[in-house]
């Protein structure tokens, strides 16, 4: 891994880059720079302690691509914490008006009461344990959507190494049809239900929209979700 290094037009500072060839974009900046004659005892040990993370990561670099193709993890990029893979998961692959991915991973930290899980701990039999945690929480679609998500996080994972067999191969999603809902109402009740006051509008338009088509999985997960 060969590292290049460049002065700045004022000659007062060398910017270090990688050197990965010499096409676009194949040269990009560390981000690291030292003092050319350091002024004082500051820059000198700013100088020190810039050249010793610059070793470091050409040396995470090194490993990095000896580990590629391989069952091997570097240290530095391994989250010892599922929660913190989960959350940036998260992050990174959250849409726009769609609160299934964030809700899995709330519910999800509500589930363990903990702030700390290994993914050694998420078994099979753990998947399972959270699905039922969702299912007796949620109605219609939601708690299948919810899983759902979850098993894209872990899916991910295996992928990154975090897993040598999927735990949520063998345990699906569900979904939990609400027994407690009518399928049709009568005329007076659902004149009722258009004179109800509600807060949220959204969810009263869901309540009608669902009368009309009888989409009840809708309405929870608009309520739910």
């Amino acid at each position: 891994m060969n590292i290049l290094k460049r002065k700045n037009p004022k000659g007062d500072k060398i910017t270090f880059y990688y050197d990965f060839g010499r096409g676009p974009g194949q040269r990009p900046s560390t981000g690291i720079f030292v003092y050319t004659k350091p002024k004082d005892q500051i820059q000198k040990n700013h100088n020190k302690e810039a050249l010793h993370l610059l070793e470091t990561k050409k040396s995470q670099l090194i490993i990095e691509q000896q580990a590629t193709g391989s069952a091997f993890i570097p240290s530095h990029k391994f989250k010892a914490n599922f929660l913190e893979y989960y959350e940036e998961y998260v992050k990174l692959n959250t849409r726009k008006r769609n609160r299934h991915l964030t809700n899995s991973l709330a519910q999800f930290k509500l589930f363990i009461k903990k702030d700390f899980i290994a993914p050694v701990d998420i078994t099979e039999n753990f998947c399972k344990r959270f699905r039922q945690f969702l299912l007796s929480k949620f109605h219609g679609e939601t708690p299948g959507n919810y899983y759902a998500r979850f098993k894209w996080v872990i899916n991910a994972a295996k992928s990154d190494k975090y897993f040598h067999d999927n735990p949520t191969e063998k345990v699906n999603a569900k979904s939990n049809p609400s027994t407690k809902l009518k399928d049709n109402l009568e005329t007076e009740e659902y004149l009722a239900l258009l004179k109800t006051p509600c807060k949220n509008e959204e969810i009263k338009a869901a309540a009608i929209f669902s009368c009309y088509t009888k989409s009840r999985d809708r309405f929870w997960q608009i309520v739910e979700g």
